[in-house]
């Protein structure tokens, strides 16, 4: 197209024509078989230019060539492009500079891209043949527009873990993800890639995908792969061992909260004293308000939600014959933990209840509420909470009073 028709592509009334014509040729529509096109809102100025053209060189009388009635303006587009003495790619050209878009075939584009998904799933399919099932849930997933080559690379990642397991010597998921992907992040457990490693391996033992933390560790460990036991720590305070592994000793000899990691308790576990009752609470200052006082009954804090090493301290409390108590922030996510603790370990609640809330007055924090779990919670102290609007922490004497009572010193 020369710059002779660039005023008729940059022409505001003619706009809604040209927006038209355009989404037909994106639809698939070939510019030399487009006889006519149904245009809505073209206003009078584009009508009167578009006859002006078509009747005038069609030296047409009566009729106008160019229709309008209630569902729009019918305009001939072969007419029209032979009054203006455009040639089929001329109009391409015409009306990507008129729309600011190029004009894509979305009808190849979709088979396109079905045949592209197509060769993911069979490439999927051969490279992962021990997991039909893994490879249907990816599939039934879908693929996003060009996330083709993102999908071929996690296929290549699972089907060459798949081909080290199980892995003798042992080997951590980090050094795994960053020799099977590239990246020691590639297989968090808390990413996509890391769920379908998962998948994988239960596929490929046999096992029924688990969702709690520690279990999927525990499935992971079975073949050989380490998820990363050493940053998360859970904290023991006055927490009483009867054992004579290091861990009991550290436990014994310590005056401050010891942080245990996973490492310590799944391959050296203490001994607890099952005639004690342990008091997990959800944040760590309410381990420093028991230093603060000299508080000395058994505590332990998860630091929010649980994790694998929280589930495996609480699984061996309960193996262990220790009775458990929880305490937790009075907001959802603190009750949603509780429940789980409650539902799992079969934990006590303590300063989770009506009373508490009551003692800590009608303006417990400044922090808005939020939503509470709709299950698992007292109505009357979903209903009171949700009236006050406020968290509840632990940090709150009213909570702390009852987690650290003076009769304990």
């Amino acid at each position: 197209m020369g710059t002779t028709w660039e005023w008729v592509a940059g022409d505001e009334a003619l706009a809604p024509l040209w927006a038209a014509v355009h989404d037909r040729l994106c639809a698939g529509t070939d510019p030399a078989a487009m006889a006519s096109v149904r245009v809505a809102g073209l206003p009078p100025a584009g009508v009167a230019a578009l006859r002006a053209w078509l009747d005038d060189a069609g030296r047409r009388r009566g009729t106008s060539a160019v229709v309008v009635d209630a569902a729009g303006a019918r305009v001939p587009v072969r007419a029209l492009c032979r009054a203006l003495r455009l040639e089929p790619q001329d109009l391409v050209a015409l009306v990507e500079q008129a729309v600011g878009r190029p004009v894509v075939d979305r009808a190849r584009q979709r088979t396109a891209e079905a045949a592209l998904r197509q060769d993911v799933w069979q490439y999927a399919a051969a490279r992962l043949p021990a997991c039909p099932g893994l490879v249907a849930r990816m599939r039934a997933a879908g693929i996003g527009t060009g996330e083709g080559a993102q999908v071929r690379r996690l296929v290549d990642a699972l089907a060459a873990v798949a081909a080290r397991l199980p892995a003798d010597p042992p080997v951590s998921l980090p050094k795994l993800a960053h020799d099977t992907a590239g990246d020691p992040h590639f297989f968090d457990l808390d990413t996509l890639a890391g769920s379908r490693l998962v998948a994988l391996v239960a596929e490929l033992t046999g096992q029924v995908e688990p969702t709690r933390p520690d279990r999927i560790r525990a499935l992971l460990e079975q073949t050989g792969v380490v998820p990363d036991r050493l940053t998360a720590t859970v904290l023991l305070h006055r927490v009483q061992a009867v054992g004579e592994g290091p861990v009991d000793r550290r436990l014994r000899e310590a005056v401050a909260p010891v942080a245990l990691h996973l490492f310590d308790l799944t391959r050296t576990p203490p001994r607890l004293d099952p005639a004690q009752v342990l008091t997990v609470v959800e944040n760590p200052s309410v381990l420093e308000a028991a230093l603060a006082r000299g508080h000395t009954a058994p505590l332990a804090c998860t630091s929010g939600q649980l994790r694998a090493v929280d589930h495996a301290l609480l699984q061996l409390a309960v193996d262990q014959g220790v009775a458990l108590r929880y305490a937790g922030d009075l907001d959802g996510p603190g009750l949603g933990i509780a429940h789980t603790v409650v539902r799992l370990y079969g934990a006590t609640l303590v300063a989770m209840d009506l009373a508490t809330l009551h003692g800590a007055g009608p303006q417990p924090s400044a922090v808005p509420l939020g939503p509470l779990p709709t299950e698992h919670i007292d109505p009357q102290l979903a209903h009171e909470l949700s009236n006050v609007g406020r968290v509840v922490f632990q940090e709150h004497d009213a909570i702390l009073g009852r987690l650290l009572p003076p009769a304990s010193v």
